[in-house]
């Protein structure tokens, strides 16, 4: 996914609809991803805790498409403390770095749903830096005997690499 402070390259609209996407595919619990109509609820759901802000499932399925591009900065609040991400990710006021940083983040925390890559960096907690970075280079010699990518790709939880449904 291509990240960028301004938003200039795809429209603010494009750039919302991809870091929506980003976050429904890789921001969930354990098992499948968050639906439009589940987010639109929790949030809408009347407490305080996300401002009050009403939403649809409707209204959230345009913004991931890219039909609706111009969200209240309410609700752009609320998704982004939804999600556990900075609101300037999502209005695209953040930097390429800052940005970079956030989806790192992101990808960790998917990475991390998986009980064995847990476990796996679980182990390696307390052992000395150059026994991690062995492993880490076992671990890269694996990927390359598989012929994988160097880093792990870009993707939800279910491993298949497939794009998540967007009128969900």
């Amino acid at each position: 996914m291509a990240v960028g402070g301004d938003g200039r390259s795809k429209g603010a609209g494009g750039l919302l609809a991809e870091r929506l996407h980003h976050l429904f595919a890789h921001m969930h619990p354990p098992g499948a991803p968050y639906t439009n109509a589940f987010v639109a609820d929790e949030i809408s759901c009347g407490t305080a805790e996300y401002g009050g802000v009403k939403v649809t499932e409707q209204y959230l399925s345009m913004l991931r498409n890219g039909r609706r591009t111009n969200p209240s900065p309410e609700l752009l609040r609320a998704l982004a403390k939804f999600f556990g991400v900075p609101v300037g990710y999502l209005l695209g006021d953040l930097s390429q770095p800052q940005a970079a940083r956030v989806e790192e983040e992101v990808r960790f925390l998917a990475a991390m749903r998986d009980q064995r890559v847990r476990a796996i960096a679980l182990r390696s907690v307390g052992l000395p830096p150059e026994v991690q970075d062995s492993l880490t280079t076992i671990i890269s010699q694996f990927r390359r005997q598989m012929n994988l990518p160097a880093d792990p790709p870009e993707q939800g939880g279910d491993r298949r690499g497939e794009r998540p449904d967007t009128d969900r």
